[in-house]
């Protein structure tokens, strides 16, 4: 069977996640990041999920997304209501899940030509 690989149309693909960080294209990156499908910020300020704020979510939300994804570490963890309400105040989905699970569904929603927005904590 003959296998052929499909390259996106757009810059940035999540391949990996593990302990020692997420891999991007071919770079493994292993702090806190914002990734657009051809936007990555590697400057964005949370460690922890308890350390997100309102404020926090400005660049990701200045990127115009239709959803946000919030990666928050190995296990899902909630952010704070406010942080829920910067989004949704604006008519933004914005959904939470560990960071494997927001990977996937960066990819699938990307491939769909999907705006989407993703903020991964590390």
């Amino acid at each position: 069977m003959q296998l052929t690989l499909e390259n996106p149309d757009f810059r940035y693909f999540l391949r990996g996640v593990s302990a020692e960080g997420i891999l991007v294209n071919e770079r493994r990156i292993a702090r806190s990041f914002i990734l657009a499908p051809n936007h990555l910020d590697e400057t964005w300020r949370p460690r922890q999920t308890a350390d997100l704020s309102a404020e926090d979510m400005a660049p990701l939300l200045a990127l115009a997304p239709t959803v946000v994804l919030l990666g928050t570490g190995p296990r899902l963890e909630f952010p704070a209501q406010a942080v829920m309400a910067a989004c949704l105040t604006r008519g933004i989905g914005i959904e939470v899940m560990d960071n494997a699970a927001a990977a996937r569904t960066f990819n699938v929603l990307a491939t769909e030509g999907r705006k989407v927005v993703a903020g991964f904590i590390l």
